[in-house]
């Protein structure tokens, strides 16, 4: 049997006995994959360091449909990404993404996916430390979107009703905004006539929001919210969490 090619991420990788890694991969083509890189941990392995977190490249893979481990032929490395490791926020940044993609990702191939993750990290090499705040929050919620979780904005999460202009009330437990006669008696959060509007131009992954340190944190706050609820089923995301933090 011949390997197949694909463009791939590197999502993680740990160590499998004393000379072989297993590796988690966004692939354009297969979905997340999981694979062991034989011998990855040797001196001289063909792979050298070409499997770190966030690489990208050609995986050649052997994959058989009932196997949940695949074997890693070959991976030819097309970007590091080495930028990313400089600054914690960019990293927490794109460590919350590919987290996002390997924990939440459909079994099946959904290219659209892989594409976005290589455009946001390939954004956030680019990006200079101090404007990285609002791009992490509009690749993110771009990813939560993509990945089938967006949330309501247009009309209300519960009854569907339209919703007027200005502040607004979000609600995580409900997916998205409120209106008032919904709102009353929820526990909601409470979003001002601008931080509707950024929300809006987020979730739809344009960064071009103004947004002071102290609503940079409010925002992350709530995405983090909505994923916990909506996407992980509560389990820990501690690359998220990490980035809720605000490093």
């Amino acid at each position: 049997m011949a390997p197949v090619s694909t463009p791939a991420i590197v999502l993680q990788t740990f160590k499998y006995g004393d000379t072989s890694k297993i590796v988690r991969l966004a692939t354009r083509d297969f979905g997340v994959q999981s694979a062991i890189a034989k011998g990855a941990s040797r001196p001289k392995s063909r792979f050298g360091g070409r499997l770190q977190s966030l690489s990208q490249g050609t995986a050649h893979l052997y994959i058989k449909q009932t196997r949940d481990l695949q074997t890693l032929a070959g991976f030819d490395l097309t970007a590091q990404r080495t930028e990313l490791a400089a600054d914690v926020g960019r990293y927490a940044a794109a460590a919350a993404l590919s987290e996002l993609v390997l924990r939440l990702s459909p079994a099946e191939r959904h290219p659209e996916i892989f594409e976005l993750l290589e455009q946001s990290l390939d954004r956030l090499v680019i990006t200079p430390p101090a404007d990285t705040g609002p791009l992490a929050l509009a690749a993110l919620w771009q990813m939560v979107s993509t990945l089938g979780f967006a949330p309501s904005l247009e009309t209300c999460a519960r009854d569907g009703r339209s919703l007027p202009a200005g502040a607004a009330r979000f609600s995580v437990v409900d997916g998205g905004f409120l209106c008032s006669a919904c709102a009353a008696g929820s526990e909601v959060s409470k979003l001002t006539a601008p931080d509707r509007a950024a929300l809006e131009r987020l979730v739809v992954g344009h960064p071009d929001v103004d947004l002071s340190a102290k609503q940079l944190a409010a925002h992350r706050r709530l995405l983090a919210r909505f994923v916990r609820r909506h996407a992980s089923e509560e389990r820990a995301l501690k690359a998220l969490e990490f980035w809720e933090d605000g490093p």
